[in-house]
């Protein structure tokens, strides 16, 4: 990734041809603001897709602002889009949390929307990702490859759940399975995760979960060079190396944005903190690398099931 020092313009975008267009209910017009770019492939990517499903699937004008990473151009962006007639605004990150609450009242005709933070406001909803889950069936899959029953974790932030889950997993999996884990601090810095991932190398592991968004690509690429194992993040990495990636936690960022969309056309769009899981189709887990046995997938895949119609693990039924 990397940062932007100018603000882009809006932009309205504009399909030709035919729509299969459902009933666009309360959307008026809709609004997306990105900290960095729409371009980097990775999160920003995903929030532009979930903007264009948006515009195909309701026939409604959307625009997009990049490099919206301070109040004052969160405060200045909001004001732009309401005079157009936007009515339904996505933040595309945890930044723009704090914000929305503070200006929701002024605009009491627009829901903001926005990730992993706390709304608090009637007008404001926060989205976040059951991102424990994911990363429970992705430590079960690291634990059932590693031959050295050692795995390693590259993290963004010691408050990730995809990083507690990856723990339980793993060792649900195998309970003599140690894991490794070392933290960025930085979701972009991937200079910094190649150097935390040579030193989880040297100390033996033989699979990892690089769980940033904005370096996994470059730990994976690395961990190819190595003749290593990795576990994909947030989006399908196995085009990364079939015999490296063994497979990925996917969230599936713009099928969410279709999902509150939906809602929020309906009139049923919640205010409040809201969380979205497997049960919801929009976190799943990517391809696996032939490398898995077949027994393994197939146990994974009911394991999964059996989480959309309980809610519970299988670490909590022990139906192992």
């Amino acid at each position: 990734m990397f940062k932007k020092n100018m603000i882009i313009f809006v932009v309205v975008l504009l399909l030709s041809g035919c729509s299969t267009s459902v009933d666009k209910g309360n959307i008026n017009k809709v609004g997306l603001l990105v900290p960095e770019s729409i371009n980097d492939q990775v999160w920003g990517t995903k929030g532009y897709k979930g903007l264009l499903n948006i515009q195909n699937d309701f026939d409604v004008d959307v625009f997009y602002k990049e490099g919206i990473d301070s109040e004052s151009s969160i405060e200045h962006s909001v004001e732009e889009f309401s005079q157009k007639g936007v009515n339904l605004i996505f933040g595309h990150g945890m930044e723009y949390g704090d914000t929305f609450n503070k200006i929701a009242k002024k605009y009491p005709k627009i829901h903001f929307v926005s990730f992993n933070g706390d709304a608090r406001q009637k007008n404001t909803t926060s989205l976040r990702f059951e991102g424990h889950t994911m990363g429970f069936f992705g430590g079960m899959t690291a634990a059932h490859m590693s031959s050295k029953k050692l795995i390693g974790i590259i993290g963004t932030h010691n408050w990730q759940p995809e990083i507690k889950g990856f723990v339980e997993g793993a060792k649900f999996e195998n309970p003599d399975t140690k894991i490794k884990i070392l933290y960025t601090n930085n979701w972009d810095d991937g200079q910094r995760a190649v150097k935390l991932l040579n030193q989880l190398i040297a100390s033996g592991i033989d699979v990892v979960y690089p769980a940033g968004d904005g370096f996994n690509v470059p730990v994976i690429e690395k961990v190819k060079e190595k003749g290593l194992y990795a576990i994909g993040y947030v989006s399908d990495q196995s085009d990364l190396g079939k015999n490296t990636v063994l497979t990925s936690t996917v969230q599936l960022a713009s099928k969410l944005y279709d999902l509150v969309a939906k809602k929020f056309a309906e009139g049923t769009l919640q205010s409040g903190n809201l969380s979205f899981d497997f049960k919801d189709g929009v976190i799943t887990m990517g391809k696996y690398s032939p490398l898995v046995d077949k027994k393994f997938r197939k146990r994974i895949e009911n394991y999964v099931e059996e989480y959309k119609k309980t809610g519970v693990l299988p670490n909590k039924n022990q139906l192992k």
